[in-house]
């Protein structure tokens, strides 16, 4: 066994488990509700089966042990590392849970009166304040229900204070080439046209490049600090200031957060508006797509156009404002994601104000351990320190053969979940691997010995081993293309 095997969350029992209706021994029955009789209502017609559910013929046992061995199949936080780069799955704790499930917070209703649910209220007021200490900004909305969520809503709160000023024509957003593709994506939705700007070879924003395309149109600059390739873009005071005097907003994509909090304030760099992943930089991994949660905070130019409702402190509690002339409305069925919006302030309340610096810390620590330990075993595209995430290449195994496809394979078998693929896409064949500040040393080891043993066996001519894997799973390499284009998803055997 490898020293990465021992973190392998697969061992011992592990049973091949059939489709559910191949797995089915008995015809499907139904079930007959005591005193209903009669034909069916004519308004309700409509909704009759016109024939049978194709519901498969398993006992409750059955059923039970089915989805639970499927379940047995997942990888998840709580069995091995998940170097998702710039997806920040870190473990989430046991006890933000046991807070989110409180009655007081699981169990209320979005339109409750307010004056039923003060106690709610008070927590996530003082969730809104904390995020606005920890990021710069004095206004923050709770509102959306996501990162890319949080954009749009950045970007219509933009819209809206240029329509004010009577610059609606301002319709050019600049989006760098490493940006998160939801950038680009949230622009188009707000009706604004993008621009993308390119990367110097040192991953940072081209600021020659930034100067030419700021005119009289443009609405805003859309950057991700520190960015996607894992830099932080050192020039950003003057980024701001160049966008200001060209009459436009910056807008921060907070989905790096993880490297600042509590070392520096995107707000006192001079963004304008960022929205914030409370579901990775505070708790919540939201692997499976989802929960999210996706607060924005904003400048006091941006303040009169927040989503409404949001929560005011007043003479007697909590109030909800539902109304505001300036107002962009509401841009979510109810305050927020309330679940996630407490774990995370669990989160923010373990670490206290003075030591959440050490998330930061721990999280650009741990990068650059690994990358110094991954350096000499593959290419690294930009040089200098990483900030939370570490960035390399298949560079050196592609003259083998070999690309990061099948890097990623083989450490499946290895007994780890791979490391982001092919993005960013400024980076030919990039892995991007993000350990946050929750792995220890000894995991950290452990993945990188795994991945150190990768590059020996391409080295060593272990080619088709590679490209062959993964060997060990229940399932082995797929045809991802045909996959995504011609998906299977209707069972046409019989029952």
């Amino acid at each position: 066994m490898t020293h990465a095997n021992q973190y392998s969350a697969k061992a011992g029992l592990m049973h091949e488990e059939p489709l559910v209706f191949e797995h089915a021994h008995e015809k499907a029955t139904s079930i007959n509700l005591p005193g209903v009789t009669g034909d069916m209502p004519a308004s309700l017609a409509a909704f009759s089966r016109k024939k049978a559910a194709n519901i498969p013929g398993l006992s409750e046992p059955e059923t039970v042990r089915h989805f639970v061995r499927l379940s047995q199949w997942n990888h998840s936080i709580e069995t091995g590392f998940y170097p998702l780069g710039s997806c920040t799955m870190k473990y989430n704790p046991r006890v933000n849970e046991n807070i989110a499930r409180l009655p007081g917070f699981a169990h209320v209703h979005p339109y409750q009166p307010e004056d039923s649910v003060q106690g709610l209220l008070e927590s996530l007021y003082e969730v809104q304040g904390w995020l606005g200490e920890i990021t710069g900004f004095p206004h923050v909305t709770l509102q959306p229900a996501a990162g890319a969520h949080g954009e749009w809503t950045g970007l219509m709160m933009i819209r809206a204070a240029l329509q004010a000023k009577g610059e609606g024509h301002r319709n050019k957003v600049l989006v760098p080439d490493s940006a998160h593709g939801t950038n680009p994506a949230s622009a188009s939705l707000c009706g604004m046209e993008t621009i993308e700007l390119p990367s110097l070879p040192n991953g940072q924003l081209d600021l020659e490049a930034l100067k030419q395309h700021l005119d009289g149109n443009t609405a805003a600059l859309m950057l991700t600090n520190p960015n996607t390739a894992g830099a932080f873009e050192s020039n950003i005071v003057e980024i701001c200031r160049l966008v200001h005097e060209a009459g436009g907003f910056v807008y921060g994509d907070g989905a790096n957060l993880n490297a600042l909090v509590g070392k520096a304030r995107p707000g006192d760099m001079g963004i304008d508006c960022l929205h914030i992943n409370v579901h990775k930089t505070f708790s919540t991994p939201h692997g499976g797509g989802g929960p999210g949660g996706g607060p924005v905070a904003v400048c006091e130019a941006l303040a009169p156009f927040l989503p409404t409702p949001h929560i005011r402190a007043c003479k007697h509690g909590y109030h909800l404002v539902q109304e505001h002339p300036q107002s962009i409305g509401s841009v979510l069925g109810s305050i927020g994601q309330v679940g996630v919006l407490i774990r995370a302030a669990a989160y923010i309340a373990a670490f206290g104000r003075d030591h959440l610096h050490k998330i930061a810390e721990d999280a650009v620590l741990n990068a650059n351990y690994m990358l110094a330990r991954l350096k000499a075993h593959y290419h690294v595209p930009f040089p200098g320190l990483c900030k939370h995430e570490c960035l390399l290449t298949d560079e050196w195994q592609n003259r083998d053969g070999v690309k990061t496809l099948d890097i990623a394979k083989r450490l499946i078998d290895l007994g780890f979940h791979p490391m982001t693929v092919y993005f960013p896409l400024i980076v030919h064949g990039a892995m991007l691997i993000e350990p946050t500040e929750t792995e220890s040393k000894e995991m950290m080891d452990a993945f990188c010995d795994a991945m150190v043993e990768i590059a020996e066996q391409c080295k060593n001519g272990e080619t088709e081993l590679l490209h062959d894997a993964p060997l060990l799973p229940m399932r082995r390499r797929l045809d991802e293309t045909a996959a995504a284009r011609k998906p299977t998803l209707v069972w046409h055997g019989e029952v």
